[in-house]
């Protein structure tokens, strides 16, 4: 679309500061952005599109409208920008969203005997992070050189569990790199003791451990208890060489973040290395498509670049961290540290600065190193993002090329006036009709795109109680773009005036899952041939979507399907589409499978057991474990049932009485699976197929 089209009329723009919504032809948000001066921001975007960045000129002409709201200061600006980033996920902002390859060292506060052990996702409450770190083996062997110091346990709940019931440690118990809590060999406060101080050593407080265990040491050569002193002798060369691996860097134990940048004119590539307490403790790294640094000459310039790159990162990458800190339940002012090293500074710098304040609830410096040790140490961070941003260059020169081949190849031989960037496929797995379920999987660029991935449970009337895979894919294709044609959006036409005078849409949030499925696919694949793809067009005639391409492909000779047609269209054999078509079938055939067999799997594990009030899973499967059966569990006395850890008296009548209630078919049923059972594996063990 023309940008002229939906320009605001002249005058009509404030020149408070503020934040502006570009919206597309269905109302939804594609662009968020702050301005300290309104008026002058948004006229930049209309100007000639020939000067614009590429990625901007493609924001603009997919836009269809412009809305803004006026607000007190460049702060307040700051702030409901990066809420409505995350409110509207807009696929035009540059998004710093964290890396889940990043490992932290992870310490379960919240359990009665603390657990260490290396993690990646969310922070969760009452669990405090170490981290994050470049590489899993790093953690990895740092963890287990500091058990030999700090013996905490590492073991799961299960295998706690099992060893506390057989009343004997695990190899780490034996080898001392575990206190052994699971066996009583030290008391909960005991373990707890000794888990703090791990987090201490963590935080970088190594010096009273390093005094301590030296202390012990010499006590324990002058009481001529030579092997106890070889035992600290080495716990103490355990501790030089971890701390070795995170050298002080700066010093007066500073707590800093350094920032580096390197982009060109479409990437940008940032670094962070995490400094706490004078030492490097983690490093992060992004590549990001950018649209800054373009001047009205339509040159770009890195060094008018970076100071917006910079202000969208720190903006994005603390905001988020404070999140994840405050729902972990843990003080936020740890997600920000009281120095911010950066390459330029942003031009709202003082905004920034004020804001990263509040969140660490003390004063955070936001500056430019200029001289000594942090200025060395930016220069390496720096060298790190130039080395990132090349291997990702190298990384997907072949990649990009081969894919946009592929796309390209697709949208060749199907008549598409465009490559097809967003392709979903849907695929039914069934048993003989029984647990009918149906996966789509969604590739963008060629590219799986996990997030958005779904299973649909098909109910037997799609199929009559038969394996019917035409009215199965019909039932999921009406499911997928009923919720397309109803999702909520950002209406246009809402707007009323706020008492600032700011013109503002009222706000209709649609759910994550909306808005993931509010933008059509460019292509709709069904894995199958004639009818399927008849069944899938006939559902989207029905429903009016006419701009959606639908396709099946075939497996006995991979022939793609195009409703209409007699006669199915020829891919090149060893071409890259048909080799993408068939990547997308395959994945949507394995996502089914495993949707299928987990819904088997449920409907056969459950049994009689389920019905029974106050009987939990636990329970259940201590129940089997110790009967193997139904019919065992059923032929049991009140005194047998109380044996399993968990059953009291009560329970035991009561699982008693619910089962005795069995007709006899069921009884003899239960008899007959019970007997081939034993039959098949002595001691009443199911037999496994």
């Amino acid at each position: 679309m023309d940008p002229q089209s939906y320009r605001p009329a002249a005058g009509t723009i404030p020149t408070d500061p503020g934040v502006y919504r570009f919206r597309d032809e269905h109302g939804r948000v594609i662009y968020v952005g702050k301005a300290k001066n309104l008026r002058s921001r948004l006229g930049n975007y209309f100007q000639d599109l020939t000067l614009l960045h590429p990625r901007t000129r493609q924001m603009v002409t997919s836009a269809a409208s412009v809305v803004w709201t006026v607000v007190g200061t460049e702060v307040e600006a700051l702030q409901l920008e990066y809420t409505w980033i995350k409110k509207y996920d807009p696929r035009f902002n540059v998004r710093y969203r964290d890396d889940k390859s990043y490992p932290m060292l992870a310490v379960t506060l919240n359990e009665k005997y603390p657990r260490l052990f290396v993690y990646r996702g969310p922070r969760r409450k009452g669990v405090r992070y170490f981290g994050p770190y470049s590489h899993a083996w790093a953690i990895r062997d740092t963890l287990d050189t500091l058990t030999r110091v700090f013996p905490a346990r590492t073991c799961s709940a299960g295998v706690f569990k099992r060893h506390g019931q057989l009343g004997r440690p695990c190899l780490l118990g034996y080898i001392n790199k575990c206190s052994a809590p699971c066996v009583d060999r030290v008391s909960a406060e005991e373990h707890r003791a000794i888990v703090m101080e791990f987090c201490d050593f963590l935080s970088g407080n190594t010096r009273p451990i390093v005094r301590r265990l030296s202390k012990e040491m010499s006590a324990a050569a002058e009481d001529l208890d030579f092997e106890r002193a070889a035992r600290l002798r080495d716990d103490l060369g355990a501790i030089e060489r971890t701390m070795e691996k995170q050298n002080v860097v700066l010093p007066d134990a500073a707590d800093a973040d350094v920032v580096g940048v390197e982009m060109d004119e479409l990437e940008a590539s940032v670094q962070v290395f995490h400094v706490r307490s004078g030492r490097i403790q983690g490093q992060r790294g992004w590549v990001v498509e950018h649209s800054h640094g373009v001047g009205a000459d339509g040159e770009f310039r890195p060094e008018d670049a970076a100071p917006d790159v910079i202000a969208d990162f720190l903006g994005q990458f603390y905001g988020t961290e404070a999140e994840q800190v405050a729902t972990a339940d843990e003080p936020v002012g740890v997600a920000v540290p009281r120095e911010v090293l950066v390459p330029a500074l942003p031009a709202e710098a003082d905004a920034l600065s004020e804001v990263l304040t509040g969140l660490r609830g003390s004063k955070v410096s936001l500056r430019v190193p200029q001289r000594g040790e942090k200025k060395s140490l930016a220069e390496t961070v720096h060298r790190n993002a130039v080395e990132a941003l090349k291997q990702h260059k190298l990384r997907r020169s072949g990649d990009l090329t081969t894919r946009s081949e592929a796309l390209a190849e697709i949208a060749e031989n199907l008549g598409l006036d465009q490559a097809p960037l967003r392709i979903e496929c849907i695929d039914i797995s069934h048993t003989q009709g029984t647990d009918v379920m149906a996966s789509l999987v969604v590739f963008e660029d060629g590219l799986p795109k996990k997030s958005d991935y779904r299973t649909y449970r098909i109910t037997e009337a799609a199929g009559d109680g038969h394996s019917d895979d035409v009215a199965s894919i019909a039932e999921v294709t009406r499911r997928r773009f009923r919720r397309h044609l109803q999702a909520p959006t950002d209406t246009p036409d809402d707007i009323y005036e706020t008492a600032e005078g700011g013109a503002v849409v009222e706000d209709t949030v649609p759910t994550a899952s909306s808005r993931k499925f509010a933008y059509p696919p460019q292509l709709f694949v069904v894995d199958g041939g004639k009818p399927q793809v008849e069944a899938a067009q006939d559902v989207l005639d029905e429903l009016g979507v006419t701009d959606v391409p639908v396709v099946g492909i075939a497996k006995r000779l991979e022939e793609i399907w195009v409703p209409g047609e007699e006669f199915p269209v020829i891919f090149p054999r060893q071409g890259q589409g048909l080799y993408m078509l068939q990547r997308l079938r395959d994945e949507a055939h394995r996502f089914a499978i495993r949707a299928h067999r987990g819904a088997r799997s449920k409907r056969m594990t459950s049994s009689r057991l389920d019905e029974i009030p106050g009987l939990g899973p636990t329970r259940r499967k201590a129940l089997i474990d110790k009967f193997g059966s139904i019919a065992a569990i059923s032929a049991a006395s009140i005194d047998d049932l109380q044996d399993v850890h968990g059953i009291g008296r009560k329970a035991a009548e009561t699982i008693a009485d619910a089962l005795s209630t069995e007709s006899p078919t069921e009884r003899g049923k239960m008899k007959d699976l019970s007997s081939d059972a034993d039959e098949a594996a002595p001691g009443g063990a199911p037999k496994e197929s």
